[in-house]
């Protein structure tokens, strides 16, 4: 029962074995103890500090991300509209070369028929008046067949060569 009611040696020993205790972890314990305790303390918090900078970092990467995405998406827009521009320029002098020559060929064309034209037109008269004497050649020999008619047109050209 001497530890419920501790005699006058006991508290003094164990006062002593205490201030033993503690003399010795001041002076061995106390300071590596708190050192390590400092040196985690700085630790975290420099992992802290690291942390709220590589989190600055990646908001920083993020904001530059976000502004190359939009200077891409404005560079590839210039050049789509730049590419469209060019399309449409092609097209429409494509359509011009097209038309030009299409006009050309017409000019062609029509010109051709209508030198077609003339020199049918030159053939049916040189035809027609062929196919013109043949007929009076033709008529007149049926006229002219028996001698009182072919004495009648001699005087008769002799009398327009007269008075010619």
């Amino acid at each position: 029962m001497e530890l419920v009611s501790p005699g006058i040696g006991l508290i003094f020993w164990m006062s002593l074995a205490f201030g033993l205790v503690l003399f010795v972890l001041g002076k061995y314990a106390w300071k590596p103890i708190l050192k390590a305790l400092k040196e985690r303390e700085q630790s975290i918090d420099d992992a802290l500090h690291a942390a709220d900078k590589a989190r600055e970092e990646m908001q920083q990467l993020k904001f530059d991300n976000e502004k190359l995405l939009a200077e891409a998406k404005e560079e590839r827009d210039v050049i789509l509209r730049e590419a469209r521009k060019l399309r449409e320029k092609l097209l429409e002098d494509s359509r011009l070369k097209a038309n030009e020559e299409a006009n050309r060929i017409l000019d062609a064309a029509r010109e051709s028929i209508e030198n077609e034209k003339m020199a049918a037109l030159t053939e049916l008269k040189n035809q027609l008046a062929s196919l013109s004497i043949e007929i009076a050649e033709k008529i007149l020999k049926q006229r002219l067949a028996d001698d009182p008619r072919q004495q009648a047109l001699v005087e008769t050209l002799m009398k327009d060569v007269r008075f010619n």
